[in-house]
């Protein structure tokens, strides 16, 4: 979302020493908190952390995006920094990468703590570069003032949701990043569109053939090439909510972000649970329906994840108060096993996509 940020400068290759007739290129120093217990690790603030892009695999992902972009004869290279997230700035070509992603021990911390870390794997990397450079571009060449601009994607200004209610039937709108986030701003709309038009080998053409949204996605197609070779108008190297200053420990940090995740979702009502598990007498020699739960709790969590688009830890806690109240009701498993975990993920599906569609999918880019 146009949170947008910017950049880390292109890092220069560190100089070569050399050991008789080898010369040898130095690594970057070890962090000295690398080998930290999580503990100890979570007492750090994050200024603290020294973070650098030089010898990171995402510094290698922006490089491949600088690559795309020259590929399609774009000049602008955005600059990227640390921040506590994915976002681009409002005027700022540039684009702010979350700070765990700044060393791999970082990044286990975030999954370990928020049960998944945005952008660590490669292609969920690429596919949430290309959307912020779609805020990129939008900034940098101020293309939201066209009126072209506004009639096919609507007011860059109207107000920003802090959620939305998507329409999965849509065919107005491009689907790239999960959740159908195109529908939630006009300026969403416009940078999904772009990083559908900027991924290579998309088939764009072939693949959005008879829907509504191929005609934004040929306008952005006739926009670049107008833009192409031309220097940005905007050339901004702030760096928004840098990590120099967040002096936050990542245990607060995480404290907060994890209270931003969890939510007043629907109660589950204790008719459903029985409809699953019985307090029967009967079946008092078998597992309980809490240690049923979180002996599957991970494979359940991530098939609802997959399902629905909600954040992996929003449905962890719906999964503790799920738990929780097995205990009270002292509930055990009385069906075979399968079934029983089918029934289940069912369950928290049906309640995920309640609460999402009642106005509960939260921008986060």
């Amino acid at each position: 979302m146009p949170r947008k940020p910017a950049r880390p400068s292109r890092t220069r290759p560190r100089k070569k020493k050399k050991r008789g007739h080898v010369a040898v290129l130095r690594r970057p120093a070890k962090p000295f908190w690398a080998d930290y217990e999580d503990e100890d690790l979570l007492d750090l603030r994050i200024c603290d952390l020294g973070l650098r892009f030089e010898g990171t695999e995402i510094l290698s992902r922006i490089e491949r995006l600088y690559d795309e972009l020259a590929e399609r004869g774009l000049k602008l290279r955005p600059h990227i920094w640390f921040s506590s997230e994915w976002f681009s700035p409002d005027g700022v070509p540039g684009i702010a990468v979350p700070y765990y992603l700044g060393h791999e021990r970082l990044t286990r911390l975030e999954e370990k703590m928020m049960l998944k870390a945005e952008g660590g794997g490669e292609r969920e990397c690429m596919r949430i570069l290309r959307h912020e450079m779609g805020h990129v571009i939008c900034s940098a060449y101020r293309l939201h003032f066209k009126p072209s601009w506004r009639s096919v994607f609507g007011k860059f200004t109207e107000r920003y949701p802090d959620s939305y209610v998507p329409k999965p039937k849509s065919r107005r709108f491009v689907q790239h990043l999960d959740w159908f986030y195109a529908q939630a701003h006009p300026a969403e709309d416009f940078a999904e569109t772009f990083a559908v038009w900027l991924t290579p080998y998309s088939r764009w053409k072939q693949q959005y053939a008879n829907w509504p949204a191929l005609k934004k996605i040929e306008y952005v197609d006739e926009l670049m090439s107008e833009i192409a070779g031309a220097m940005p108008v905007v050339r901004s190297r702030m760096h928004v909510e840098p990590v120099k200053g967040m002096r936050v420990t990542l245990r607060d940090h995480y404290r907060k972000k994890q209270q931003d995740y969890e939510t007043d979702w629907p109660d589950f009502y204790d008719r459903d649970l029985r409809r699953i598990f019985s307090e029967e007498e009967r079946f008092v020699d078998n597992e309980t329906a809490a240690a049923f739960l979180r002996r599957s709790r991970s494979e359940i969590r991530d098939t609802v994840a997959d399902w629905t688009g909600a954040h992996p830890y929003t449905i962890e806690h719906v999964l503790r108060d799920m738990i929780d109240r097995c205990k009270e009701l002292k509930l055990r498993v009385m069906l075979n096993q399968r079934f029983t975990r089918l029934q289940a993920t069912l369950m928290i599906t049906v309640q995920s996509m309640k609460f999402l569609q009642g106005g509960g999918q939260r921008i986060v880019l």
